[in-house]
């Protein structure tokens, strides 16, 4: 079979069915993820009685990825192959991760094994995440990236259910085989994009190879790093913060939602989880119009606007603390936050002054919202303990409105600069 990759002189059509593969890379590795999310925990515990000792080795993929990913970004930016600069990494990296995920539930039975196959799983899968990412902006042009990131974003959404699914009807039963299937679909959107894509061909890849042969040697991390903190114009650190900041929001609302239902709202523990539920359908029901209005009235508007959205989705979520309200809040707040995490990528690339590091770009989105990951629930949680679990949401406001704050300090930056002569 002959491959036929799309090519950015096909147009529109061409957008489409590179946004499918992508969608597709991303789907199938992070339904391996939501499933090791939810799946591992309870073989670690069988093992360790420490809550916190089986959360840090859950939050350490997080860790893992402020490091490697921007580095295995900029390395892809700088691999020269007839396949491209992206796809000779998926087809090593997603086959790896596939066998190792297979691996889980054969060596649960020792707690050393378990953690040494935790971390080599979140090693290959940190090195190929931000690689097939940046096979989004390599193809796409940049005034439509956000509609192209929606879909994605959509299919990453979709994979909490498939997982769940997943976990409802095999986990109990047949183990083995529900780790299989995950692998197996990794494995099936691999062949489908090893057969199809060849990124050598992408609009991006051209410019590589021409500013290649313009401006000589290529650009290593550090290099790209030292230019974002030296840069007179502070767009691209500040939008950096700026995901950092809105990541911790984000991020304590998931790690907490379970116990702020129980302890705030006198929930049980399976409806408190259930609050989450709302806020998922809200979250891809807001990915496309996000996107729509980015392209319309500007990316920095719909993150700030988005931002001002989940503010007032935790002020409502304060004001209304019973079951019902909190579910309203959590979907209002869902809703506004896809209006930043459609965009904040696509505004990060688009500020790249090369195609040559859309890669390390994109590494370097991960940092900002890995980091915010990895913080966020430990600083409301220490808000929380300073205070009150009724308050928890007053603290994640707050987080959001610095957030807001940063991000139309970029829009002030960007509007100053196309105003200068």
């Amino acid at each position: 079979m002959s491959a036929t990759p799309p090519s950015a002189a096909t147009g529109h059509q061409a957008g489409r069915t590179i946004t499918f593969y992508v969608a597709l890379a991303v789907f199938a590795q992070e339904v391996t993820w939501n499933f090791f999310d939810s799946q591992v925990p309870p073989l670690l515990r069988a093992h360790l009685t420490s809550t916190a000792v089986v959360g840090l080795l859950m939050g350490m993929d997080n860790l893992l990825g402020i490091f490697i990913q921007p580095w295995m970004g900029n390395r892809s930016d700088r691999t020269r192959t007839r396949w491209g600069r992206r796809v000779p990494y998926l087809v090593a990296g997603m086959p790896a991760a596939a066998l190792v995920f297979l691996l889980i539930p054969q060596v649960a039975g020792s707690l050393s094994l378990l953690i040494a196959t935790m971390v080599v799983y979140a090693v290959i899968c940190n090195g190929f995440k931000p690689v097939s990412e940046s096979l989004l902006p390599d193809f796409i042009t940049p005034e439509r990236r956000s509609r192209a990131n929606a879909v994605v974003k959509i299919a990453a959404g979709l994979t909490t259910l498939v997982a769940a699914l997943i976990s409802i009807l095999l986990v109990d039963d047949h183990p083995s085989a529900a780790f299989a299937i995950p692998s197996l679909l990794m494995l099936a959107a691999i062949a489908v994009i090893g057969f199809r894509v060849r990124d050598s061909r992408s609009r991006g890849y051209q410019r590589a190879l021409a500013e290649d042969e313009s401006a000589g040697s290529r650009i290593r991390v550090r290099t790209i790093i030292l230019g974002i903190l030296r840069d007179e114009d502070r767009s691209r650190l500040l939008l950096i913060l700026g995901i950092f900041v809105f990541g911790c929001a984000w991020a304590a609302v998931r790690a907490l939602m379970t116990p702020y239902g129980q302890e705030a709202l006198a929930m049980s523990r399976g409806a408190a989880g259930g609050l989450a539920l709302p806020s998922g359908i809200a979250y891809l029901a807001a990915a496309i119009p996000a996107a729509l209005l980015a392209e319309r009235f500007g990316r920095i508007k719909v993150m700030v606007g988005g931002i001002a959205i989940f503010i007032a989705a935790m002020a409502l979520g304060t004001i209304w603390q019973q079951p019902t309200g909190s579910y309203v809040a959590f979907a209002l707040g869902a809703a506004g936050a896809a209006g930043f995490m459609i965009n904040a990528v696509v505004a990060l690339w688009n500020l790249a002054p090369s195609a040559r590091v859309i890669g390390t770009y994109t590494g370097l989105y991960t940092v900002g919202w890995a980091s915010g990951a990895f913080l966020g629930p430990a600083m409301v949680g220490a808000f929380v303990d300073l205070t009150s679990w009724r308050s928890m949401l007053v603290g994640i406001g707050v987080i959001a409105a610095l957030a807001a704050l940063v991000i139309t300090r970029v829009g002030v930056l960007q509007r100053n600069r196309a105003a200068a002569p």
